[in-house]
């Protein structure tokens, strides 16, 4: 293992210096053998807990086993995996063979699933048992795909993920990888047009754990960590796997959805010490009877991203539980979180301040700096950028422009500093000449004791002119009624300036939601536009 220094916290921003010589897998594995953790326990999934020890070795076999299928430096491999120790075992054994795992959402459609195998054009395809209906139109149709291996009871006929891992032990030499050299890929959710073959480097991760991990959360070794959010996204994948293995602390994975059930079970069982979730999740949490007590838990840290926390939940939240939701911001590009509040420093209904290690700017149209108070677009600076998108030169260029990421998020910065999300930059209203914010619609409407959820977005009226149109999913106990309708209309002028509030309302039983948890507004606006 090549010397390798981590950050500086003393020094602002925090100074990292990560060797040439790199192997993210290696470095993972390593540093907890060498600080004595082989026999603590690293991941306990539902069947049970995996030391650390027995973690490297189960990766060795899995490098091993991928060698032998025919896998090669640089090629690609699917994860189609829920979340359970056959995941970190896959991902890790291919970073420490220098194959790249391609780390698949796994509530999307057949067709979602083999325009990433093409595009990836990979070798192997590793899945759970219990998405094998979903990819077996697509066995023995994708031309570069060798081989299926399954993980989880299943599967007649194809290769066990169990039998990669038998036979004696034998260590496996980490792949000559660089620092720079491609780690692994995450498909953007594609919410416009085709998912996007995201690139990462070796030192990404550990950049994400040096800069965040460590001085913002204050993680350590004998933390207890459960993310909501599955390993799959960049926002579980720093949670669950990078974050919990820099510091040698324990993480706990959860192959179901994370309902409110499956989460209290997970809180009260395992009692964990950090919380990652998503706004919706708390949403859920805090609506569901079976909230746990203050003193049914052990928690000491909670984070959300995805989209930004509603003020009305965190505070909520925090009377509950005597425990901030550290709200924050990341995006599959930049892999992890790089605007965030912090302990002792939380402004809900904001998104904090950046990140040591990285910097952010608000710029116009024309790229711009807008003064304090004007939303724009926000960009980023940071190590941790994707290197570009696979196979898609013009989005790379419009995105990765020189050290800044575009976000495609709106923001202002207020008088103290802080950001404030205002939507996506395609969301965005402008209703009687001003930028009306639907989050900032949606953040009112939730704080009325009848709703659950809510969604915005824009509608013109018989004068073509844009207003903002409210869908929103009431609590249980609440029936849907004109009268009700009214009074949000209402609920939301007094809190907001008149005009933001919403000339229409409509009650619906649910919202349309990508897999980590983001209301899907175009849909809601194609649904209003086939009217």
């Amino acid at each position: 293992m090549p010397e390798f220094s981590t950050a500086d916290h003393g020094s602002s921003p925090p100074r990292i210096v990560i060797p040439r010589d790199y192997n993210a897998a290696h470095d993972l594995l390593e540093r907890n053998l060498r600080a004595g953790r082989a026999g603590k326990a690293a991941f306990i999934d539902d069947t049970g807990a995996c030391t650390y020890g027995e973690l490297a070795r189960r990766v060795d076999h899995f490098a091993h086993a991928l060698v032998d299928l025919g896998v090669r430096m640089e090629e690609r491999v699917l994860l189609a995996l829920h979340d359970s120790i056959d995941f970190p075992t896959a991902f890790l054994g291919c970073v420490k063979a220098g194959i790249v795992p391609v780390c698949a959402n796994t509530l999307l459609t057949t067709s979602d699933y083999e325009y990433m195998l093409r595009d990836s054009r990979a070798r192997v395809l590793f899945v759970s048992a219990p998405l094998l209906p979903v990819f077996a139109p697509l066995i023995g149709k994708i031309p570069t795909l060798a081989h299926v291996v399954v993980s989880g009871a299943g599967g007649d006929g194809l290769r066990p993920f169990a039998k990669l891992l038998e036979g004696p032990d034998r260590p496996f030499e980490p792949a000559a990888t660089t620092s720079d050299d491609s780690c692994f890929w995450l498909y953007s959710s594609g919410s416009t047009g085709a998912p996007k073959g995201t690139v990462h480097v070796h030192a990404s991760l550990i950049e994400t754990a040096e800069l965040y991990a460590r001085p913002i959360l204050g993680l350590q070794e004998d933390d207890v960590v459960f993310s909501a959010a599955k390993l799959f996204f960049a926002y579980g994948l720093g949670n669950s796997l990078t974050f919990p293995m820099a510091v040698g602390a324990t993480a706990i994975l959860m192959a179901e959805r994370p309902t409110p059930a499956a989460v209290f079970a997970r809180l009260k069982q395992h009692r964990p010490t950090v919380f990652y979730g998503v706004p919706t999740l708390y949403a859920a949490l805090l609506a569901n009877a079976e909230l746990p007590a203050r003193s049914d838990v052990r928690l000491r840290r909670c984070t959300s991203a995805g989209e930004a926390l509603p003020e009305e939940l965190g505070k909520r939240w925090s009377a509950h539980f005597g425990i901030d939701i550290l709200d924050g911001i990341g995006s599959t590009e930049m892999l992890h979180i790089y605007l965030s509040n912090r302990p002792g420093d939380v402004r809900y209904g904001t998104t904090g301040k950046p990140v040591p290690g990285y910097e952010v700017r608000i710029v116009d149209d024309n790229g711009a700096p807008v003064p304090p108070g004007e939303p724009g677009e926000l960009q980023i600076s940071g190590p941790t950028s994707a290197a570009f998108y696979w196979n898609n030169r013009e989005k790379s260029r419009a995105t990765f422009q020189g050290p800044w990421t575009r976000s495609g998020d709106k923001y202002l910065q207020d008088a103290d500093g802080y950001y404030v999300y205002a939507g996506r930059s395609d969301d965005m209203l402008k209703v009687s000449g001003m930028y009306v914010s639907p989050v900032e619609v949606e953040a009112a409407l939730i704080t009325h004791a009848a709703v659950l959820e809510a969604a915005v977005i824009g509608r013109e009226d018989i004068d073509r002119l844009v207003k903002p149109m409210a869908f929103v999913v009431l609590k249980p106990g609440h029936a849907a009624a004109p009268d009700l309708a009214e009074a949000l209309k209402q609920h939301v002028k007094s809190r907001l300036a008149p005009f933001k509030y919403p000339r229409w309302l409509e009650f619906v039983d649910e919202l349309p939601k990508t897999a980590t948890g983001k209301i899907q507004r175009f849909k809601l606006r194609a649904r209003v536009a086939a009217r």
